[in-house]
């Protein structure tokens, strides 16, 4: 008898627990439905701190109090370990966003054995962006592939914008792209192209210079780094 007095009472407290997480997560997702009209987060969970809620858009998280009254933006850090626990969920909506970009709208110099892939987000008319591109030599060597997203951060329709869309337009793009970078003439060409798509991309990630490249377990590296730092990181996850 006191055994199914336990398992009820049990019972009874998990399905109170619930009910109230429920009911945390409603006043959550109606707060930021408010504040972000039309869009959905990609997730809203319990964090690790007690009565606050992280939500996910992309690589954007926020936290939200249980009664949806307050937002928090920033980064939640454990102060026993040191470990930031909001740039896992970032990276994880990073290479989320990355994937939904198909690679036939990349420009792609790739190694004959892929070790590594990062994604790089570049301005032909970048100075760090240039002297990265030099290096490609050394980086596919390494075995590192390099999968580049077109930022022109001019804008559309600048200088920077026309020779991307040049570049995608020729017959050999990886061409035209060194070509490009080395200050070279690229002839301009008009065709579809995917480079508004990737612009709408730098805004989902937040990016706001170049070169900015994307690593595999979805760290994002702002600037230019050697290929042989580049390599250490890949290989051995430690910071740059």
């Amino acid at each position: 008898m006191l055994r199914v007095l336990m398992l009820t009472t049990a019972f009874i407290f998990a399905a109170q627990g619930s009910a109230l997480a429920d009911e945390a997560t409603d006043n959550v997702r109606a707060s930021m439905q408010k504040l972000v009209p039309g869009i959905a987060p990609d997730s809203i969970e319990a964090s690790a701190l007690k009565g606050i809620y992280e939500v996910a858009y992309g690589a954007e998280v926020f936290y939200v109090s249980e009664d949806g009254k307050y937002l928090l933006n920033g980064s939640l850090v454990d102060l026993s370990t040191g470990q930031d626990l909001t740039e896992g969920k970032r990276a994880t909506g990073r290479l989320q966003l990355i994937k939904a970009m198909d690679e036939s709208k990349m420009l792609i110099y790739s190694p004959k054995q892929v070790k590594h892939s990062i994604t790089v987000f570049t301005d032909i008319d970048c100075p760090y962006c240039r002297r990265m591109h030099q290096e490609m030599a050394e980086l596919n060597g390494l075995g590192i592939e390099v999968r580049y997203m077109l930022f022109p951060r001019a804008g559309v329709n600048s200088k920077s914008y026309k020779k991307a869309v040049a570049v995608w337009c020729a017959a050999d793009q990886l061409q035209a792209m060194t070509d490009a970078k080395a200050g070279k003439h690229v002839a301009e060409k008009n065709c579809d192209n995917p480079i508004d798509e990737h612009m709408a991309l730098v805004e989902k990630l937040g990016i706001t210079g170049t070169p900015y490249s994307v690593l595999e377990d979805g760290r994002l590296i702002p600037g230019y780094v050697p290929a042989a730092r580049l390599i250490t990181a890949l290989e051995g996850g430690a910071g740059l």
